[in-house]
């Protein structure tokens, strides 16, 4: 393409956004006849492919609970998922001689259940019949230790055949109770799986129920709930919550926690209760069950590129860094950016997925240490999109991700090259994603400590949720070609 040159004007508010000189230099810097900067535009063409991921890092402090059927492919997917439960430092239930649910056998929950509390903007039909396990887990899930989102709990001896299980029939709508109640801005919808049957622990002791199992342990050795270490190794590994039957609804949970239920006395007979919750300070994993076949029929659609989670597929490019680089070896690289359309769902139905909101760019030899390292992007070489987005069943057009600014990675992939080939000529054959970049769907978790603040980012993670997009590209793409612009600049003396 013919090069674009930018004098003047550009050449001003250049120097004066990138230099680091003082103000009592700008003047002699920009009349300085001996030096010229040279400022020229090109595009190259970019060339994409949808790659299937069999499963990603389960890192997600939110769970997913549902079978689905994909309106698009017409696949089943499903979320299980794994909670820990936590317990206060040096946690305390109420003196024994307050308790007033009691037998012979001592201290006795009237009820316990696990809660499971869920985004009111779940996917599908709130009214579908879902029936869910809570099986107890044999040994709890270790800090250290990567989950990825095909990890199955009960084939890697997690749960075994002798495992305390509950089950429970729910609608995300709670037709047990009123209308007016489900109405309210102060409801909070979950679904319950009660912990009542006879519990029998490790060593044979029958208990008429889990939370009686978890009050008689308090008082025979508190020391075992006294942080969330030992209450997970000693008391309650934790639950694999699995989904056994039906079909419809995908709910989104975002808190867990056990609740236990007792009468007490102070100066009256009252019931009281206590919370053992799934935390960040405790391990929460989502297990998801995707359909193979349907994700490499996706794939080998080249019209196209996707982005299918959780798990499922994202899009590779193969960034044109011998061509950017072609005559402008001794030119700075300024600015490299790309935008990636998305194309309307050919889906028809108010279940379509949603579009990816978060795009992670990532060097491909990168794309597995991002995450189980916890890195967070750092626009040197791993970028997080700017988006204009619509929903997934939205005509809105302008449906874009855009990474303004990757040269930082794009020199750096050039570099690699000329360093490898200096001691081996046949560098790009043993390194062939030396120039590739994979586009992950993600989710970002922020903090800051006021309102006022600006946020700080915390996490960058997997998204667990359930989206589909496609992008304008792959090799027989019948749009516009995937580009990519550059800006580049140099000092001459002419």
């Amino acid at each position: 393409m013919k090069n674009k040159f930018i004098y003047a004007l550009a050449l001003a508010a250049f120097v004066l956004s990138s230099c680091d000189e003082t103000t009592d230099t700008i003047g002699s810097s920009l009349t300085d006849i001996k030096d010229h900067l040279k400022i020229t535009t090109d595009t190259f063409l970019v060339s994409s492919r949808s790659i299937v991921v069999d499963s990603v890092l389960s890192r997600s402090n939110n769970g997913y609970l549902g079978r689905i059927k994909d309106p698009e492919t017409g696949a089943i997917i499903t979320g299980n998922f794994m909670a820990q439960f936590y317990v206060q430092e040096n946690f305390k239930l109420p003196e024994y001689d307050k308790i007033r649910s009691k037998d012979e056998n001592g201290v006795f929950a009237d009820s316990c259940e696990i809660r499971l509390y869920f985004n009111p903007s779940f996917y599908g039909d709130s009214l579908a019949t879902m029936k869910v396990t809570a099986y107890e887990m044999s040994k709890p899930m270790e800090e250290g230790k990567l989950y990825y989102s095909n990890y199955d709990p009960i084939e890697e001896g997690y749960v075994d055949g002798n495992a305390y299980k509950e089950s429970k029939v729910y609608t995300l709508a709670d037709l047990n109770k009123s209308l007016a109640n489900r109405s309210s801005s102060k409801y909070q919808p979950y679904i319950s799986i009660p912990l009542n049957k006879e519990y029998t622990d490790k060593n044979g002791k029958t208990y008429k129920s889990y939370g009686t199992y978890l009050m008689q342990r308090f008082y025979e050795n508190s020391n075992d709930f006294k942080n969330a270490y030992s209450f997970v190794h000693n008391v309650c590994p934790g639950f694999y919550i699995k989904v056994d039957n039906g079909i419809g609804s995908m709910a989104s949970i975002y808190s867990s926690q056990i609740s236990l239920f007792f009468k007490m006395e102070t100066d009256s007979i009252f019931e009281g209760a206590t919370l053992f919750p799934g935390t960040e300070e405790v391990l929460q994993k989502t297990v998801i069950s995707n359909d193979k076949a349907t994700m490499q029929s996706l794939a080998e659609d080249n019209s196209c590129t996707y982005l299918r989670t959780p798990a499922g597929i994202f899009t590779e490019l193969t960034l044109p860094v011998e061509e950017i680089f072609n005559g402008h070896e001794n030119d700075t690289l300024n600015t490299a950016k790309i935008v990636l359309n998305q194309l309307n769902s050919k889906v028809d139905s108010e279940y379509a997925l949603d579009n990816a909101e978060r795009l992670l760019l990532v060097q491909k030899d990168s794309l597995f240490s991002f995450f189980e390292e916890g890195k967070l992007y750092d626009n040197k070489r791993t970028f997080v999109s700017s988006s204009i987005l619509s929903s997934g069943n939205s005509g809105t057009t302008a449906n874009i991700y855009v990474f303004n600014n990757i040269s930082s990675l794009v020199t750096f992939m050039h570099k690699l090259k000329t360093e490898g080939m200096k001691s081996d000529a046949n560098w790009v054959s043993n390194h062939p994603d030396w120039n590739k970049a994979v586009v992950v769907p993600v989710t970002i978790t922020t903090s800051s400590s006021s309102q006022y603040s600006a946020s700080t980012v915390m996490a960058v993670n997997n998204e667990m949720g359930l989206t589909s997009t496609r992008l304008i590209g792959g090799s027989a793409n019948p749009y516009t070609p995937l580009k990519i612009s550059v800006i580049y600049s140099k000092f001459s003396d002419k």
